[in-house]
């Protein structure tokens, strides 16, 4: 009864999405006001992250049963949205997404997809093994259409998505199924014994890509830091984002972040929020031209704050962990070029032979084109020799492949940490007031 309540309070009070470019001089200001659930903060960060747009600025209130949200947006471009058709589609999106959707499954973020084979993997961190699952795949005539590969801590996951080569549709075959999943988890073990390496084909229905890469890494506890000595420990350890946890008395968990500002990162951090079963009821976002604070009062599902030590030190972990897998390391390599069977894993045996690590990838295709983008570093997780880059570039075809930005050199000198804990105690209270925006609609 509870449950059919709820959803007649979602159908009565629709949400109400307004989009302003006068209220904020170098943003468009986007207001979502609804009826509050679990994981709605999510599924609108999500629209926005999807839609390329980046978050400048946000407020967020969810006290009650009504959830009112803020966002400062721009394009890639740094302006605001003035096309209407896009204005247009951003807000059908958001109301889709907040409001009330009798076909939408339980979980957040489930997107159907019957063209494609859904690969999930998870192992263990090594030189070459992208290059190695790609010879897989391209062995069984299973064309790569898109995928995305993430490496931290010494794990590795990807979302991989196949087509049959000879019918360009989902493979159905159940025997053939086995075989990819088999032959890949036996690639994915190699010598490792410590940690069991995952193969898993997804179901129709799956999961946001992103999200669903959160979801595995955490689940292979790559939150845990390996212990380095030396340099390499001094930089790790020089780099890492800031995260602050304070009680304030019984009511909440405050959590306040600072970290070098990319594409992405709100999404990473609510992401990990959800998941791990808390809730953000106020949160504040501001970024700078290359920090973003960020700050969120929390509470676990079952209505209380953060209790122990154990459970501070692992949602710091877990914070700085999501932060951190999309972290852009090494050079930056984009490859533009005609797409076929095999093509993936001919670029990724040339990496491999020119020993290049690949920190993480972003593979797509459209009409025909593969645009593929690599983060790559030496096998010392060094930057690279530009007579390697230079070399691999004449076997791909330097009309194909273009080097991006090094974006080891790019990144600043980690902050004070006195500016995190003043940014907390300046903001505490801040949280619950409107004060830092220039709202669209007061209420009586």
């Amino acid at each position: 009864m509870d449950d059919e309540y709820a959803k007649l309070i979602r159908r009565v009070n629709q949400p109400r999405v307004v989009i302003d470019n006068n209220a904020c001089e170098d943003a468009t200001v986007i207001q979502v006001d609804s009826v509050n659930k679990h994981g709605i903060l999510l599924e609108l960060v999500q629209v926005l992250t999807d839609m390329n747009l980046t978050i400048r600025k946000a407020y967020i209130a969810s006290d009650g049963g009504w959830f009112m949200d803020v966002f400062n947006v721009v394009d890639n471009d740094g302006n605001k949205i003035r096309d209407k058709e896009i204005i247009d589609y951003i807000q059908r999106r958001i109301e889709t997404s907040a409001g009330f959707v009798s076909s939408r499954r339980g979980s957040v973020g489930v997107m159907p997809s019957e063209e494609h084979t859904s690969i999930e993997l998870a192992g263990t961190d090594r030189p070459g093994l992208l290059s190695e699952v790609c010879a897989v795949l391209a062995d069984l005539r299973c064309n790569v259409v898109n995928a995305e590969i993430w490496t931290h801590n010494t794990r590795a996951a990807a979302v991989v998505h196949v087509t049959d080569d000879s019918t360009g549709c989902a493979i159905t075959d159940l025997k053939r199924l086995l075989m990819i999943k088999d032959l890949l988890c036996n690639v994915l073990k190699g010598n490792d014994d410590l940690k069991t390496a995952k193969t898993m084909l997804s179901a129709p229905g799956v999961m946001h890509r992103e999200r669903r890469l959160h979801q595995i890494m955490f689940a292979d506890r790559d939150y845990e830091r390996v212990e380095r000595t030396g340099v390499r420990a001094v930089e790790e350890r020089s780099s890492r984002p800031q995260v602050n946890l304070l009680n304030i008395e019984k009511d909440y968990t405050v959590i306040t972040m600072r970290a070098k500002d990319r594409p992405k990162l709100l999404f990473d951090i609510i992401c990990t929020l959800t998941d791990m079963q808390y809730v953000v009821f106020h949160g504040m976002v501001n970024t700078t031209r290359m920090d973003a604070n960020q700050e969120f009062y929390i509470r676990h599902v079952d209505g209380l704050p953060i209790s122990s030590e154990a459970e501070r030190v692992r949602v710091i972990q877990c914070l700085e962990a999501a932060i951190e897998r999309r972290a852009s390391e090494g050079l930056e390599l984009e490859l533009c070029t005609e797409d076929r069977l095999g093509l993936l894993s001919d670029i990724t045996r040339i990496f491999r032979e020119n020993s290049l690590c690949i920190k993480r990838a972003l593979i797509s295709t459209k009409g025909g084109k593969a645009k593929d983008t690599f983060y790559v570093t030496d096998m010392t997780e060094n930057s690279v020799d530009p007579k390697i880059i230079d070399s691999i570039c004449r076997q791909i075809g330097r009309s194909a492949l273009q080097v991006k930005h090094n974006r080891s050199s790019l990144a600043p000198k980690p902050p004070h940490q006195e500016t995190t804990m003043s940014y907390l105690f300046g903001n505490l209270f801040k949280a619950r007031t409107f004060q830092n925006f220039k709202l669209i609609r007061s209420y009586s």
